[in-house]
């Protein structure tokens, strides 16, 4: 349960991270329109959700390699 509750704050970390990063005019000018026109968006309204999964699906591939790496290193030492 812990490691579940510690992936799901990166993958909300990462939400608001790039929420606020690639709209943050929009999120500190007019954050709810910006919010009800998230349906009628042209990428679709589960847009934001598909993008940060393709990001948190990143962040994972490199804790991966990273742990890989570190196990690998390991063993010759």
């Amino acid at each position: 349960m812990k490691r579940l509750k510690r992936e799901l704050l990166i993958y909300v970390g990462l939400f608001f991270a790039l929420a606020i990063g690639m709209h943050h005019e929009e999120w500190f000018d007019h954050p709810l329109e910006h919010v009800a026109a998230l349906p009628s968006s042209p990428l679709g309204p589960l847009h934001p959700l598909i993008i940060v999964f393709g990001a948190y699906m990143l962040v994972v591939m490199v804790r991966l390699f990273i742990k890989m790496m570190r196990k690998i290193l390991s063993r010759e030492t």
